[in-house]
């Protein structure tokens, strides 16, 4: 094996700088010597771990489309975004909410009859979260 092959020469030359030289024990040398050691089951199972990790990327990268993947946007993102085009809405408190669900829900909120939208608007008034804001000001 190579790898063998490998480690015997850095032995012999190692062995060979200390004949010579007789450099001391914490000589900066002999440690890059030792540490190039290569140890036969840390070889292998790197080369395994790397190809594995080939196998599972390949895999990951073909069914990143599937229905079962997890999406490239979180719910987070998703709802962060919502918020951000909610803020930026002109419009009552109402319809701000209204456009919040239609958008967390799918729905395009501009294709609404006025109808749709007061509907909409009462059966979400139904909601105890959709109640009176809360004030801000402190009680005394």
């Amino acid at each position: 094996m190579q790898i063998q092959n490998l480690n015997a020469l850095v032995d012999t030359v190692r062995h060979e700088i200390i004949e010579r030289y007789r450099p001391g024990e914490d000589d900066p040398h002999l440690k890059v010597l030792q540490a190039a050691h290569i140890s036969d089951d840390e070889y292998f199972s790197h080369m395994v771990r790397d190809d594995l990790n080939l196998i599972i990327r390949d895999i990951r990268e073909a069914h990143k489309k599937d229905s079962e993947s997890a999406p490239q946007t979180t719910v987070a993102d998703e709802l962060k975004e919502n918020l951000e085009a909610v803020e930026n809405f002109k419009g009552s408190r109402d319809e701000k909410l209204v456009v919040l669900y239609c958008k967390q829900l799918g729905i395009n909120y501009k294709n609404l009859s006025d109808e749709e939208f007061r509907w909409l608007i009462r059966i979400l008034k139904k909601s105890k979260k959709m109640g009176t804001p809360i004030s801000q000001r402190k009680k005394r």
